[in-house]
């Protein structure tokens, strides 16, 4: 019994210093991140906290997933040439922080038309939603499909989510989510750091994938990918 105890405390000491190697090199490649000499990365101005090795994997992962190795294509930049000129204004015109002109990118970068439940657009929006916020939606008249009514539309809902949560983050998170289920989250949990709630896959990686996206469109050279 007694060699079985010291076993025990033997691989128990092995995983754990295991552990504190496995966070240390994800805290020094966040650092190393191109670009990011402060160790610091930001979804419109709110600093990730590259500190807590949760964070800092999701954002790698996320990063690896978005680079050339991965996607194999220039799709992406060639469409962030096609809408920023259209959207940067509009969102400017809105009081909406530039980060999230990266939204359309990851919303429907790679993959065109219309969702499984039904969102339309490159940004993605629901018939339901889009009609609130004064869009036509039918058959032979769908203004989702419109670039510039369609951003003024996600301009809108993107500000009314700010509004109530006080937050880009999490209205980033609503945007994906809805906000009825991130209010829920935040009363459930008593939390309303994005960085720190436990939400469902797609939304507790959506402001990764922003923030990634926004590397690899800056400085896409760093992650594989040529300039066009």
């Amino acid at each position: 019994m007694a060699v079985l105890i010291v076993i025990s405390t033997l691989i128990n000491s092995a995983n754990s210093d295991k552990n504190v190697t496995d966070s240390k090199s994800l805290l020094k490649d966040a650092k190393a991140l191109p670009g990011n000499t402060n160790g610091d990365l930001s979804f419109c101005n709110e600093a990730l906290p590259l500190n807590d090795t949760t964070v800092t994997s999701k954002l790698l992962h996320s990063l690896q997933k978005h680079d050339y190795k991965t996607i194999q294509s220039n799709i992406l930049q060639i469409k962030a040439i096609k809408l920023f000129p259209v959207i940067d204004p509009i969102l400017k015109a809105y009081g909406i922080p530039d980060d999230f002109k990266y939204m359309p990118l990851v919303e429907s970068g790679l993959n065109a038309g219309t969702s499984p439940k039904g969102a339309k657009g490159v940004w993605q929006l629901m018939a339901g939603t889009a009609r609130i916020l004064g869009l036509r939606v039918g058959r032979k008249d769908d203004e989702r499909l419109n670039l510039q009514k369609s951003t003024v539309a996600a301009c809108k809902h993107i500000r009314d989510l700010h509004a109530e949560f006080n937050s880009w983050t999490l209205a980033a998170a609503a945007y994906n989510d809805g906000d009825g289920k991130i209010a829920r989250a935040i009363n459930k949990q008593n939390e309303d750091n994005y960085f720190r709630m436990h939400l469902n896959h797609e939304t507790g990686t959506y402001v990764y994938k922003l923030v990634a996206m926004k590397e690899i469109i800056s400085q896409p050279e760093k992650y594989g990918y040529k300039n066009i």
